[in-house]
């Protein structure tokens, strides 16, 4: 039986492009911000492009941060792209100025220390052995990332004491570049931009469903 899949719609600019990986993989894809549809649907994608505290903004005003939140409460998946990763965790720091995500997770994320930013192009991964995500996937695989904050490793500690599996990457220092948890799933990087790898992560997270 074919997944039903909501792209949850509330202003994010990578809302097309995640459409298109998904229908690809075989997922049966909506794109709204229709509350009904996305709390019962077989899993809800939330993308996410730009600023933290935008992209939180943009949910709330769709209900976004509620309808996770019930999904979580009921078991029902959900995969985070990018920033709709970075706003499952507690809260954001842009320019000295915090924001409150939607504290599916603990942790803060915050700008990385590095001599380049945006970290943007392709970049290995290094996932944990029971990653469902990126079965089958070889350890040289790359990703396509464009971003500046993440979830920095010295600050997952709470993370993974919780049972979370995280794949790490690095760019000036290690951070997350997927979380697994129970029903939701992340990945920093974007897998409708990943060609046939993040087909292949897409695959695999709908196989979990």
């Amino acid at each position: 039986m074919t997944a039903t899949v909501v792209v949850l719609d509330y202003g994010s600019g990578n809302l097309r492009s995640a459409e298109r990986a998904l229908d690809r993989v075989g997922a049966d894809v909506t794109v709204t911000a229709d509350a009904g549809a996305a709390l019962d649907c077989d899993a809800l994608v939330v993308p996410g492009v730009g600023a933290f505290a935008a992209c939180m903004a943009g949910l709330r005003s769709v209900g976004g941060d509620k309808l996770i939140a019930r999904r979580v409460e009921l078991g029902r998946p959900v995969l985070g792209i990018c920033v709709g990763m970075q706003v499952l965790f507690a809260g954001g720091v842009e320019h000295g100025v915090a924001s409150a995500g939607c504290a599916v997770w603990p942790g803060t994320v915050e700008r990385l220390d590095a001599p380049v930013l945006p970290h943007m192009g392709w970049n290995t991964i290094a996932a944990p052995e029971d990653s469902a995500l990126f079965a089958g996937i070889e350890a040289s695989t790359r990703f396509y990332f464009v971003h500046s904050y993440a979830l920095r490793m010295r600050d997952a500690r709470p993370l993974l004491d919780a049972g979370a599996a995280i794949t790490v990457t690095e760019h000036g220092e290690p951070f997350a570049a997927a979380v697994e948890s129970g029903v939701v799933a992340a990945t920093q990087f974007h897998p409708e931009k990943s060609g046939d790898a993040g087909a292949r992560v897409l695959s695999n997270w709908l196989g979990t469903l």
